[in-house]
């Protein structure tokens, strides 16, 4: 897929991994029994955010991680069929390694 979306200064995007929708036991949840996701994919990254004396901060997030995010922060965009999320770095909880 390629993404047409470039963040700005500290922010992400982020595509959430839906988590199964069958139980162990074999029980299908609804869509409305779901719990929201909070785990994802970083497909784009911001240069990072300036300081006060306008130098540039790195992020601590690159490309490809796996990440955990605020249950929920962001803004949800639909592109090509998929739900992604733009979230600002702040709102990454842990990087999953």
């Amino acid at each position: 897929m390629s993404l047409n979306l470039k963040p700005l200064a500290d922010r992400l995007v982020v595509e959430p991994k839906e988590r199964e929708e069958t139980l162990p036991s074999g029980l299908v949840l609804p869509e409305t029994a779901k719990e929201k996701p909070q785990e994802g994919v970083v497909l784009a990254a911001g240069p990072g955010r300036r300081d006060d004396d306008g130098n540039r901060i790195a992020m601590d997030v690159a490309v490809g991680d796996v990440v955990l995010y605020a249950k929920y922060g962001g803004t949800e965009v639909k592109m090509d069929g998929k739900k992604l999320l733009i979230l600002k770095e702040s709102d990454i909880l842990a990087i999953i390694e």
